[in-house]
């Protein structure tokens, strides 16, 4: 009588549960590496994009500034829809002689509230939009102007500017000229990110006064 040695012996439950436990945290290892890999992806492009929108404000501001010192005269009004009379109108009721509003993350993890002295321009007709709740407020996505279908600002998602201006110089070289400092300042909530993301540049523009 034969007797057949060769038994096959099954996987112990002991194994089939470290063999699924194996696999459990390579699969979950990955999907976290491809998250983390999406949300970079992600952020990195709405840096671009948001970059792209302070270029785009920091342009039109000089555009207004060539156009409001090739139009200067002493003494004069410039008509409100014309380059220079945008860069009057906008430097009549934004600027400060003092520090600007702070620039940071809060306690709270939030982006800092839009200040009433900010606006925020029109970069496709050269316009100046001033402070409302409805037009400047926190960005939903991203920071970005919203443009409706004719070129006019629906909304300024998270961005705004402020602006100072210097201070007047007694010295007789220098009484004739100053200079404004635009802050221009971008705050969202990005993915993957616990704190907001915050962009922000400093524009310098120079200005004939008397």
């Amino acid at each position: 009588m034969l007797i057949n040695n060769n038994i096959s012996r099954g996987d112990t439950l002991i194994e089939v549960l470290f063999a699924i436990s194996i696999f459990s945290l390579v699969a979950v290892g990955g999907l976290a590496i491809m998250n983390q890999g999406t949300a970079t992806s992600q952020r990195a492009l709405e840096i671009t994009l948001v970059r792209n929108e302070i270029d785009a404000q920091a342009e039109t501001l000089r555009f207004l500034n060539a156009s409001y010192i090739a139009a200067y005269q002493p003494g004069i009004s410039y008509p409100p829809n014309t380059p220079a009379g945008q860069w009057a109108t906008m430097l009549s009721g934004t600027t400060s002689d003092t520090q600007i509003s702070d620039f940071g993350i809060t306690d709270d993890s939030k982006c800092p509230a839009i200040p009433s002295g900010s606006f925020i321009l029109n970069a496709r007709s050269a316009t100046f939009i001033p402070y409302t709740e409805d037009k400047l407020r926190p960005a939903q996505v991203y920071s970005k102007v919203q443009y409706d279908n004719s070129d006019v600002v629906s909304s300024a998602q998270g961005i705004w500017i402020e602006a100072v201006r210097s201070a007047t110089v007694l010295e007789n070289n220098q009484a004739n000229a100053g200079y404004v400092d635009f802050h221009i300042r971008a705050c969202w909530d990005s993915p993957g990110q616990s704190v907001p993301v915050t962009i922000g540049t400093i524009v310098r523009l120079y200005e004939p006064r008397g």
